[in-house]
């Protein structure tokens, strides 16, 4: 939140707010940026002052130094620090470049604050097992996807060994891979989805296809040259099922 005002040259700033610190519904506290003494006690030089009547008084003199300050950023602690505060204040600093005030924070007790604190920690262990619940529950996700996905392969592919089957589903269906087992064609398990990534497994298993690409043969003429090598492979473990029966 920010108040307009305009610097007067070698004064000190007036807010568009009345010379006392209390604004409807809302005490202010000014940041100083310059040293200023209190105008009763003169103690000095001054962090936080309050403009009474254009002069500056300190915190104690205001009757706000029991308070202790909040820097803005914790936007839950500082509204819970304000709910559980009897008393609060907004810190305020004065931008030159802009020529307005701008919020640094809040002035809470300290019991307010604790109690605040102790309320965010509270949210904070429930977000953390709620977390560990979602992660548990997307794991036992995979688990099951992965699965499914790896009996896909061998009821297409019924010679590929059941472990090749597992690895190669779980490679193409890990989350946030991006790979075909997370897309929608691969999440609905359809056979192109399935047939593609187990393409791609021969291919970068069963054939030199990686060490062509090391050696500078572009992608398309390297999945030329092996595109024998993963048919026969392929066909050898889609030929299992015929040979069994």
């Amino acid at each position: 939140m920010a108040w307009e005002a305009r610097a007067v040259a070698g004064k000190v700033p007036r807010m568009a707010l009345p010379s006392t610190p209390h604004s409807p519904g809302r005490l202010v506290v000014i940041q100083a940026q310059k040293p200023k003494r209190c105008a009763r006690c003169r103690r000095g030089p001054l962090s936080l002052l309050v403009l009474e009547d254009g002069a500056p008084r300190c915190l104690d003199c205001a009757d706000l130094g029991h308070l202790v300050f909040l820097p803005r950023g914790d936007t839950a602690l500082t509204r819970r620090s304000r709910e559980e505060s009897g008393l609060s204040v907004v810190v305020v600093r004065f931008n030159r470049r802009k020529s307005r005030y701008e919020r640094q924070g809040v002035l809470v007790e300290e019991a307010a604050l604790a109690r605040a604190e102790a309320r965010c920690l509270a949210d904070a262990e429930a977000r953390r097992r709620r977390r560990a619940r979602d992660a548990r529950r997307r794991a036992a996700e995979d688990e099951r996807f992965a699965a499914a996905f790896a009996a896909e392969i061998l009821r297409l592919f019924p010679g590929c060994p059941a472990d090749r089957a597992r690895a190669i589903a779980a490679h193409a269906s890990a989350r946030g891979s991006g790979r075909v087992g997370r897309s929608a064609s691969g999440r609905a398990l359809s056979e192109g989805a399935v047939a593609s990534a187990v393409v791609a497994a021969v291919r970068h298993v069963d054939t030199p296809y990686d060490q062509l690409l090391m050696s500078g043969v572009s992608r398309y003429e390297a999945r030329r040259r092996i595109a024998p090598a993963v048919e026969s492979v392929l066909r050898a473990w889609q030929d299992a099922e015929a040979e069994a029966g």
